[in-house]
């Protein structure tokens, strides 16, 4: 396991808290424990993204898509039902997940399908019109500029 020491970025920065908390909480993660189920994450679009993830044997009522400031949670679980199956193999995994994806600023889930054993979940970046890049105008301020002319006589 490697540690990083970011504090140098950090001297001189101000208001990057969620920033660091990101990195920090990436340093730890374990992989064992965010390997079910398994997703994809693609772009679909200049401002549009889609994670696909594998919920085979899970049903609209079992899952449950949260959205709480900026951070997208994904949960599972089975309900149980009452005549239990007595399985002599049981290959498709049905255990519980929660799994948490940190959304940049603007991006909001735009809807969540399931469809085939995949749950799609699509997210849409909105820019507000106040942070988008716009031209100001340059003014020339106080008199003209007035060009001189000189004039030559061939001789």
């Amino acid at each position: 396991m490697r540690n990083f020491d970011l504090s140098p970025l950090f001297r001189s920065s101000i208001g990057f808290d969620r920033m660091t908390r990101l990195l920090d909480a990436a340093t730890r993660m374990d992989d064992s424990a965010f390997s079910y189920p398994p997703y994809n994450i693609e772009k679909t679009g200049e401002n549009a993204y889609r994670i696909t993830m594998a919920v085979a044997g899970f049903g609209e009522d079992d899952l449950n898509i949260t959205v709480q400031e900026n951070s997208l949670v994904i949960s599972g679980k089975l309900n149980k039902s009452e005549d239990e199956k007595k399985y002599l193999y049981r290959g498709i995994a049905g255990r519980a997940f929660e799994r948490r994806f940190e959304l940049a600023e603007h991006i909001r889930v735009s809807g969540a399908s399931l469809v085939n054993g995949l749950l799609h979940v699509d997210l849409v970046r909105e820019v507000p019109e106040a942070m988008k890049p716009r031209t100001i105008k340059i003014e020339a301020k106080g008199a003209p500029v007035q060009h001189q002319t000189i004039e030559s006589e061939a001789a």
